[in-house]
């Protein structure tokens, strides 16, 4: 009987999650318009809260919001089965895309059809990071946050807690002034936080068991391996699946080519660049949650070991990037009118999100020092891609489904 009173909901999330493109700024308008002006299964305050909130946690935010939307229709359960069918079709497409990248880029030896998706891509993050720029960075103290996180992570990319160790520094530095942010004179209650413990526990086993594997060279590990890079990636990604791919460029890209990681980590999960880009590149082409495109990199991570290690990793990378956003989003909310009243949550979102700028900038350059002249593309047309695809998304209302496609199309083509 509870699952039939909720089937009409569950449907409608169904056909959300299959016709959402956009990323979490899209997603908003369509939950909007579904949950809000047709269903009326939250008010648009609500969902605006809802959204707020969401903003001040790592991980999927379009995820976490809806997750929400379905834990105020009907408490934990049905926020659970809300994310399971909203995180599905995305995951299933991206990893069955795992399994024929390869076969799509070869077959009949036609010219690679992701020839353009390498320069795309650095645009669409261009793009995300200006975007972000203009919201996010709009005083003195957050202009040089940006700007020494852009230079240190730039410079330390293949330094594997560069990230975590600026985002808790940028937020540490807007908390030393209290003028622009005051403390409200209602000061809050004292929160309980024996909820989190079960996030920080899975945090701790997940990078213990992986750093174990990794010394004892346990056998068959990369699965272990794998759940703890997507576990901590759902853990400390702010801003959503745009800050999400430079985290995964440097894990999976970057810092295998270190010769000293190498030596210290021969088993290294590496993922090739062509294929990290084509997987960064499609799924902004499909509906739903960009954090998906996890499944994709943990079927490519997992290729070498045959076609069931591939498909679990797939499962274990789709679980692993979407767990931190579901615990952190059910155990806080219910104490959110009371995190509210902390003045310190918001100057640290400040100093964060500046962080998140600074980081995506280092990461459009460093993407970019990688363009180099081949068979394929010459460096003035690298370039030229990325600034295209920036100036189309800047100036045009060419949706980025359109645009990968016309990108995939043109690599067919010429």
């Amino acid at each position: 009987m509870y699952l039939l009173r909720h089937i009409p909901f569950l449907k409608a999330v169904f056909l959300h999650s299959v016709t959402a493109f956009g990323g979490p700024q899209g997603h908003l308008g369509m939950m909007m318009k579904t949950f809000v002006n047709r269903r009326r299964d939250v008010t648009e305050e609500e969902l605006m809260d809802f959204n707020a909130f969401c903003q001040l946690l790592p991980g999927a935010s379009s995820t976490q919001t809806l997750t929400l939307i379905g834990y105020k229709r009907g408490g934990i359960p049905l926020a659970v089965l809300t994310l399971i069918i909203w995180i599905l079709p995305a995951c299933i497409i991206m990893g069955v895309f795992s399994f024929f990248v390869e076969y799509l880029n070869q077959k009949d030896g036609r010219p690679n059809i992701f020839r353009f998706v390498e320069p795309m891509t650095v645009g669409f993050l261009a793009y995300a990071a200006w975007k972000a720029f203009r919201v996010s960075v709009h005083n003195t103290i957050t202009h040089w946050i940006m700007a020494i996180s852009a230079f240190a992570t730039f410079f330390l990319f293949k330094t594997p807690w560069i990230f975590p160790i600026v985002i808790v520094l940028g937020g540490v530095v807007t908390n030393l002034s209290s003028k622009r942010i005051p403390q409200s004179e209602n000061l809050p209650r004292k929160i309980k936080w024996a909820n989190i413990w079960l996030f920080g526990a899975i945090f701790i086993i997940a990078g213990t068991a992986s750093e174990l594997a990794r010394k004892n060279n346990w056998p068959n590990r990369r699965p272990i391996n794998l759940f703890e890079n997507n576990y901590r990636f759902g853990s400390l990604v702010f801003g959503g699946g745009q800050v999400l791919i430079p985290f995964m460029y440097e894990q999976f890209v970057a810092r295998p080519e270190s010769q000293r990681l190498i030596a210290r980590n021969p088993n290294i999960i590496r993922i090739d660049k062509p294929d990290f880009y084509t997987g960064a590149a499609f799924v902004r082409a499909i509906p739903g949650p960009v954090f998906s495109v996890s499944s994709y990199m943990g079927g490519i991570a997992m290729k070498d070991e045959g076609r069931s290690m591939q498909a679990l990793g797939c499962i274990i990378s789709s679980v692993a990037i979407f767990l931190p956003s579901a615990l952190l989003v059910l155990f806080f909310f219910p104490i959110w009118s009371n995190l509210k009243k902390y003045a310190n949550v918001y100057r640290a979102l400040e100093g964060i999100n500046a962080v998140v700028v600074g980081i995506m900038i280092a990461s459009c350059f460093y993407m970019m020092k990688d363009f180099t002249p081949s068979l394929q593309l010459s460096l003035f047309e690298e370039i030229g891609v990325c600034a295209l695809t920036f100036l189309l998304l800047l100036f045009s209302r060419l949706p980025s489904p359109v645009i990968v496609a016309i990108c995939l199309l043109l690599g067919w083509i010429i």
